[in-house]
Parts: structure tokens; sequence; C-alpha cells
């Protein structure tokens, strides 16, 4: 789609259909990742491991890859075809999950965990990238927003099926049953969906190591991403410790069975968490030009309005009290994610849109990941003596504290980003805000 078109209809199906396409391969990723939290309790009865170990298998293992390769990745993705970065990660990744269902040892589960996360790191990057270059700065929210529909999406539509069939069939059979149907998707994407015209040239040709230390050097100057980067780096915490931790706890404190866990997080984080990723998108994007501050402002509001929920859920002892709380979270916790990548991509100008993007989901990931599930598995063995099956309503406590902090960076960076759009000399923010 070239500029003209976008500047004539904004939601032409020469970028919808693509967006469409982008986010199944969302889904995907959300969905592969995830499986493992939902088979934990399986795993550890079959291969037998302590928590510590299982805690760094499905956080660390997975991202080491994701992260640390995502950045050479984006890097690459600014300079060549995305579709076919985005279309070959798909198909391997999804190869990989159905690989999980036939690993016999911890440690193979580790090293598929680490080529899944390799695979993976091919997903979110190029795809912001291309959905910036499909839609004009002012429709971007929203376009993310619903991009951003695909975590939950995973958890309503795929979740309560996986559950089912790992309730039915064992765990490894669900690993197969989810991962097959990406190849599929992984081709329809290359025979339907095209390489977009880029918005600016690539950057010049300079050597990787050369080109790569500069643009990180002139990311983390902008003092609006650098405030980004910390509150997604804390986000990212509580999303991973609590993708991967949630399924346990429901098996520990409410003793629940697999299906029962997956028809509960399936559609409350689904349903609730749609709702308000697209509510949330939908507000930012009909906010007037003039309001800048508010574009960050509202996620960080509600990463804050997250953190009590969190702590309602963990701690509650009735049904109705936990329920309500865990509903609450979900509505609020994947808010920030579209608007956060939209002003990334507006501060940074089209040639590093992809790089930044994946240092967003290096802070998210690899830190993230770091603080999250790994230390939620530690502080359970540090507890358990103490406590039993109820040490982790106490180990996940982090994910009510994270959400705050990250809403006090959000706070700064959007008083950063309104003062950046001023200086501009414009009410709305273009490409390359610094």
């Amino acid at each position: 789609m070239s500029g003209g078109d976008a500047a004539r209809s904004p939601w032409p199906w020469s970028a919808t259909w693509p967006l469409v396409v982008l986010t199944l391969v969302s889904i995907f990723n959300y969905l592969d990742r995830s499986l493992l939290g939902l088979a934990l309790p399986a795993i550890k009865a079959e291969l037998g491991s302590s928590d510590t170990v299982l805690g760094l298998v499905s956080g660390l293992a997975f991202i080491l890859f994701y992260s640390t390769l995502g950045i050479p990745i984006a890097w690459l993705a600014d300079r060549v075809n995305r579709r076919n970065i985005i279309a070959a990660g798909l198909a391997f990744w999804s190869a990989m999950t159905a690989l999980t269902g036939y690993v016999s040892t911890i440690w193979q589960l580790g090293a598929v965990r680490l080529l899944m996360g390799a695979g993976e790191a091919c997903g979110m990057a190029p795809s912001n990238s291309i959905i910036a270059d499909l839609f004009k700065p002012e429709r971007r929210p929203l376009a993310l927003a619903i991009f951003g529909t695909a975590a939950p999406l995973a958890y309503v539509a795929l979740f309560p099926l996986a559950g089912w069939i790992a309730q039915h069939h064992g765990w490894r059979a669900m690993f197969v049953a989810m991962g097959l149907p990406g190849v599929v998707l992984a081709l329809l994407m290359m025979l339907t969906v095209r390489e977009p015209e880029r918005t600016s040239p690539p950057p010049a040709r300079l050597s990787l190591a050369r080109s790569l230390w500069g643009d990180l050097a002139a990311l983390f100057a902008n003092r609006c991403f650098a405030w980004i980067f910390a509150g997604v780096t804390l986000m990212g915490a509580n999303v991973w410790a609590a993708g991967a931790w949630t399924p346990t706890f429901f098996a520990r404190v409410h003793h629940l069975s697999v299906s029962e866990v997956a028809n509960i997080v399936g559609p409350t984080r689904g349903l609730i968490g749609i709702a308000g990723i697209l509510i949330g998108g939908a507000l930012i994007d009909r906010l007037p030009k003039d309001r800048v501050f508010w574009r960050i402002g509202i996620p960080a509001i509600a990463c804050f309005l997250a953190g009590p929920a969190e702590a309602l859920f963990l701690l509650g002892t009735s049904y109705e009290t936990w329920v309500g709380g865990f509903a609450i979270s979900s509505f609020f916790t994947l808010i920030h994610q579209a608007p956060i990548f939209a002003a990334v991509v507006n501060i940074v100008g089209p040639r590093r849109r992809a790089l930044a993007i994946s240092l967003v989901l290096l802070g998210a990931s690899l830190i993230g990941n770091a603080l999250g599930p790994s230390a939620v598995g530690v502080i359970n063995d540090l507890l358990k003596d103490r406590f039993g099956d109820e040490a982790i309503r106490y180990s996940m406590l982090m994910i009510a504290v994270t959400p705050v902090l990250a809403a006090l960076c959000f706070w700064r960076a959007a008083a950063l980003y309104a003062d950046a759009v001023v200086s501009e000399g414009s009410a709305e923010p273009g490409d390359g805000v610094a």
C-alpha cells in the first residue's frame, strides 16, 4: 500500500488483510509459548524436577534465544523482506512446538524451548514494523490494539481446546495438535501477503556491528524511549510470571484440573483481555490531537490499576474475590501494549522501528523473564517448607508490585512524549520525534 492509498482510506483491504494474518501469526506466537505453563503440573509428575528448574525451562530457556536473537533479526528486518522473516520463523517455531510432544527428559525440553524462542524472535518486531508502514500515525494505536488482541484471542479461542486435548489425550498430544496449524499458516502468509512499501528507504548498509551500535546508542539517548523500556520490562515480569505460574497456582491453591484451569484462564484472560485492549485502543484513537500526554498516560493508569487487582486475585479466599481480581487484572494488564508500541514507532522514526520494538521486547522478555517465572520458581522452593502449596500465593505477589512500578515509568514517559511533540511544533506525533 502506498502512502497515497493510506491517506485516502485508513482501513483499505490491502492493509486490513495483512493485519488479520499478522494477528493470526501472533495468536500462535502467544499460544505456543504459553502451552508449557498449562502442562507444567503434568510434566513435573512425569519427568520430575524442582520448581526452580521448571521455572528456568518455562521462562529463561525460551527467552534466551527469543530476546537475544530478536535484535539482529530486527536489524535485518529494517533492511530486507519482513514477510519472509516472519513466515520462516512461524514455520520453525510451530515445528518446535510439535516436537515438544516427543521430549523424554527435562534437558530435551529445555533445548526445544531454546529453539522455539529462536523461531518466535522472527515474529513481533517485524510485524510491528509492517503495521507501521500500513497505517498512518493516528491510526496505529487502534491497528496495533487489534494486533494486540492476539494474546487474549489465543486464550479464549485455543487455550480451552488445548486444555481439553491435554485432559483427554495427554500433554504430549496437546503440543503436537497446537504446533502443526502454524506451518499451514506460514504457507498462507507467503501466498497472500505482500511485503509493503516502506515509508522511508532502508538504513545505510553499514556493517552489522557499526550500524547496530550507533542505532542502540541513539535509541537509549532518547529519554522517552528509555522510560518506556523500563516500564515495559516491569510489565514483562508481570505477564511472563503470570503466564507461567497461574495454571500451577490454580492447581495448588484451588485444586483445579488442567481442563478446569484452561476453561477459567481462557475465557477470562481472553474475552476480558480483548475488551480491555480494544477499549483502550479505541479511546486513545479518539483522543483530540492536542491530548498527546494521554496517549501514554492512559496505559500508565491501566497498569497502576492492575496491581491491586492482581493482589486481590492472589490473596482472595472466596470464589467471588479471586475470580473478580483475576477478571479485573485481565482487563487492565494488556491495555498498555498497543499504545506503547505505537508511541515507540512514532518517536524513533521509520529507519529504526523494528530494532526499537526488538529492544522493548528484549526488556519485556529477557530481563522481565529473569524477574518473572524464574524468580517465582525460586521463591516457591524457598517457601514451600513453611507454607506448602500456599507458598505460590506469596511468591506470585511480584505480579502485583511490578505493574505499579511500570505505571510510574510510563507516567514519566508520557510527559517526555508530550514535550517532544511540543518541541517539534506539532500537536500530533509524527515519525522521528526524538
